[in-house]
């Protein structure tokens, strides 16, 4: 509720975000009328311990006072400012489990915007510092707002076997930080949503909400607020942006267009101090359990780096203002005062670039084939929330900051589930159907599969190729439709979106740019380039011997001429031309 200041016994919460630098907190969600509260209300130290720290009513000391005066039990006074089961029920000597729980009251969601957002919040004027803290607020609300309608879930009965969306919406206190906890602070503009796990059953009682669903689509929720940051900021500012590879082989993450690779650096120290841990973490693993880690092993030897890097918090007050010039003077000592006065100038040329390079359309049937490959390779079965985390990703990817139609994340994952699924053992857990995306090609199927199964790649750079090739393929089947012939039984029939004539010459694959930044194996891409001339081939055969099928047979000599009104030969319409067995 401080930041990384100190707050000494006595100090009042104000004070201590004051000397700290940071604001108040603020009360958000839809939650808030039921307790008598209003967004943007500033979070006191009294609500925040009543709330969140004893599940009891942000006004308890007022409505315990009133029932005393009546003359209420003490203890039932207190029962009724309490919101659901009180804490004390988990210290209870009733049930063995009951003793063994630790009473929890809320969670802690960071809002955390892309590292070039950072850099340009922290180095340019004041004025793009305030807009890009209205893009964090606007796109942390809406995520907030989809949480609240879509996840939240609240629980009763015993086991919470009966479940339902919660009545008024969500109580979140929101707290935003400026600076990361590196020796040397470095911009990092964050907010903490606490979460409170009260919440109104839809008979108007009080419970907790099932912290699972919020856990199962965290990272969905993470993609969203990512996609709405990037909107809000390509709007307002006129930027665009372009995907950076952190690590070799690994998933992409996005940043604003322009900004120089080396600012990266300079802000993200605390990635490289925990870069610097690991590799002795690491070979202790390795001496002990005599393997690599593996990728569940990988994520906790990164996080016991993280805690043993950790620094201890500043003790040296300072204000934002003092931050920022600091920070300033650090990037100029380090980069020229080239490099950071002239940050947005060159973002806006390199969103010129951008925007004249990059198409923003969506092609739905190509993004369910794209986000089901790849939520395929990475994972074998997966759930829904994978598929909608997955396609807000790709249209973060091809949209690269302009706005997309409300819902077509939903879209896309549905036209993924109706065409290229099937259920797989219990629950909601599904996998891809390879007869959908290839029926009746066993020579298809063949390319696909050394895809998934080559282990000398990543995952992503496998789930890369396998969309290269399924993507290969819808784009003959449209082609072979374009040029009137049939596609061969049982293919997939795509549907076309309406798209401008390209020029001649010009292949139907090069008006967008490729949906991935991974090099392909040499010998995975031979392999996909003598499939593709294959396929080719095949068409092309099936057309000629259709084209031949229907060309008439030749008709014997007349020996006299035609009379003079004998019908002439019929000339092909405007457009069209006859079959000749080939490929225009």
């Amino acid at each position: 509720m401080v930041g990384d200041g100190r707050r000494p016994a006595g100090r009042t919460l104000r004070a201590a975000q004051d000397e700290a630098g940071v604001p108040p907190g603020v009360w958000k969600g839809r939650g808030l009328a039921a307790v008598g509260l209003a967004a943007g209300d500033v979070v006191t130290e009294r609500q925040a311990e009543l709330l969140l720290g004893e599940g009891r009513h942000p006004d308890a000391d007022r409505i315990e006072h009133e029932l005393l005066e009546v003359g209420d039990d003490p203890a039932k006074a207190r029962r009724a400012t309490v919101l659901g089961r009180p804490i004390e029920h988990n210290q209870s000597p009733e049930t063995d489990e009951a003793k063994e729980r630790t009473a929890w009251l809320g969670m802690d969601l960071v809002f955390r915007a892309p590292s070039t957002a950072h850099i340009a919040w922290a180095l340019m004027d004041h004025e793009t510092r305030l807009v890009l803290e209205l893009c964090q607020d606007i796109a942390r609300d809406k995520t907030l707002a989809w949480l609240e309608d879509a996840v939240a879930e609240i629980r009763w009965k015993s086991g919470g076997k009966n479940r339902a969306r919660v009545r008024d919406g969500l109580i979140v206190a929101v707290f935003r930080h400026y600076e990361s906890r590196a020796v040397d602070s470095r911009p990092l503009l964050h907010d903490h949503a606490v979460v409170s796990i009260r919440a109104r059953r839809p008979d108007g009682t009080w419970g907790n909400q099932t912290a699972g669903a919020l856990m199962t689509h965290i990272v969905a929720a993470d993609a969203l607020y990512t996609l709405h940051f990037m909107e809000e900021v390509s709007a307002r500012l006129g930027w665009a942006w372009e995907p950076r590879e952190v690590t070799p082989g690994r998933r992409p993450v996005m940043e604003i267009a322009g900004i120089d690779q080396r600012l990266i650096g300079w802000q993200s120290t605390r990635r490289q101090q925990i870069e610097d841990a690991l590799p002795v973490l690491t070979a202790t693993y390795e001496e002990r359990q005599g393997h690599p880690p593996g990728e569940r092993a990988a994520y906790a030897l990164a996080c016991q780096a993280a805690d043993q890097t950790r620094s201890p918090k500043r003790t040296v007050p300072l204000s934002l203002s003092e931050l920022r010039e600091r920070w300033r003077a650090s990037a100029i000592a380090a980069f020229g005062a080239c490099t950071v006065y002239r940050l947005a100038e060159r973002a806006r040329v390199a969103a010129a670039a951008v925007w004249a390079r990059v198409r923003p359309v969506i092609d739905i049937a190509l993004a369910a084939v794209d986000v089901a490959a790849v939520v395929y390779v990475m994972r074998g079965a997966f759930a829904h929330h994978h598929l909608l985390a997955e396609a807000r990703r790709h249209l973060s990817y091809v949209l690269r900051g302009r706005p997309h139609q409300p819902g077509l994340d939903e879209q896309i994952v549905r036209e993924a589930i109706d065409g290229y699924t099937r259920p797989v053992g219990r629950g909601l857990m599904m996998t891809v159907d390879l007869r959908a995306l290839y029926p009746h090609d066993i020579e298809d199927q063949a390319v696909l599969r050394p895809l998934t199964r080559n282990r000398s790649a990543t995952p992503y750079q496998r789930a890369r190729l396998a969309v290269a090739a399924l993507t290969a393929r819808v784009h003959v089947v449209r082609r072979a439709a374009r040029l009137n012939s049939r596609t061969r039984p049982g293919t997939v029939a795509v549907p076309t979106t309406p798209r401008p004539n390209l020029r001649p010459g010009r292949r139907a694959g090069r008006d967008r740019e490729p949906t991935t930044d991974v090099a392909a194996v040499e010998q995975t891409s031979r392999t996909l380039e003598a499939a593709a001339a294959e396929m080719a081939a095949r068409l092309q055969a099936g057309i000629q011997e259709r084209a031949a099928a229907r060309r008439p047979s030749p008709q014997p000599a007349l020996a006299t001429a035609p009379p003079p009104h004998a019908q002439q030969p019929v000339q092909p319409a405007p457009g069209r031309t006859t079959p000749t067995g080939g490929i225009a």
